[in-house]
Parts: structure tokens; sequence; C-alpha cells
């Protein structure tokens, strides 16, 4: 699906007024060989430990985006080079990380996008924790399970139902 955030938010100004469509804040870095994508979010909460990461992105994809609420700490990158090879392979649409990543020459020769908010070399703990599949909060904006993402150059959307 071709699409732009901006024509997209254009023809929905009704849902972003009611709520059915936000906007996550322009925070965030665009990296992966995929500038534009678009899939159902599947959604984790954790924080400095990317155990979970790994787990989720070796399931299935099926053009799905991960949208992964790391807390915003910018003390440790919550996915790196290996994770963006597997996410690629498994047929992720994308991943968006409300923290870091690292690797980002490997990251940028995966064909995926990936959205975080900055880049650290320092690898996380992986103890396993967090949730999966939760309602997450990205800067005050809410990101259930299965919601459609939009993301692009301009920006990166949550909608509660397809957008045409």
């Amino acid at each position: 699906m071709s699409f732009a955030t901006c024509d997209l938010c254009d023809a929905n100004e009704d849902k972003l007024a009611s709520g059915a469509l936000s906007v996550l804040p322009p925070v965030f870095q665009a990296y992966g060989a995929v500038d534009q994508f678009s899939g159902r979010a599947s959604t984790l909460k954790l924080f400095e430990d990317n155990g979970m990461v790994r787990t989720v992105l070796e399931t299935p994809g099926q053009g799905r985006v991960l949208v992964v609420d790391g807390g915003g700490s910018l003390r440790c990158a919550l996915l790196g080079g290996n994770l963006g090879v597997l996410a690629q392979n498994n047929g992720w649409a994308g991943v968006i990380v409300h923290g870091c990543i690292r690797d980002v020459a490997e990251i940028n020769d995966c064909q995926i996008g990936v959205r975080a908010l900055g880049v650290m070399p320092v690898r996380s703990i992986k103890r396993g924790g967090g949730e999966h599949e939760v309602r997450i909060s990205i800067a005050g904006v809410a990101v259930h399970p299965g919601d459609w993402i939009y993301a692009d150059q301009d920006g990166i959307l949550i909608s509660q139902q397809a957008l045409q």
C-alpha cells in the first residue's frame, strides 16, 4: 500500500478530532532500508531489557509492526542488527522503539522500517521481563494491540481502524 501520512491526516480530520487517529510526537529518528511501512500493531512494554523483543521477533510477523514501549530510556539499546535481521526474515513490516537502537549500519541494511528515539551502543540486560500485547502509552499516545500503524518520513500515525 502506498500512502503519505500527511494525506491520511488530511483525509481523516474527523478521526483526528475524535481521537480514533493519533500522531506520535516528532521525536523519532528513521532507520532501516524501508522509509514507509504500515501494519497492525503488536505491542511490548518493558524497560532496559530486550529479551522479549527477541522472543516476539522470532515469531511470524505477517506484516505487523512491533511497537516497543521502552519507557523512553536512553541508557541502552533495545534493538540491534541481529534483531533487525530477525524481524526482516520473519516478515515484520517495522519496529518502533520508544527507546534506543544500536548497530545502525546493520539495521539500515535490513528491509524493514525502524523508528527510535536515538542510538546507544550499550546493550540491554536480558532478564526476559515485560508485557506483550498490552495497551501502551508513548508520550501520552495510546497504542493498543491490533491498532493500525502508518509510518513515513513525515510521521507515525496510530489508528483504531484501517485508513484509506
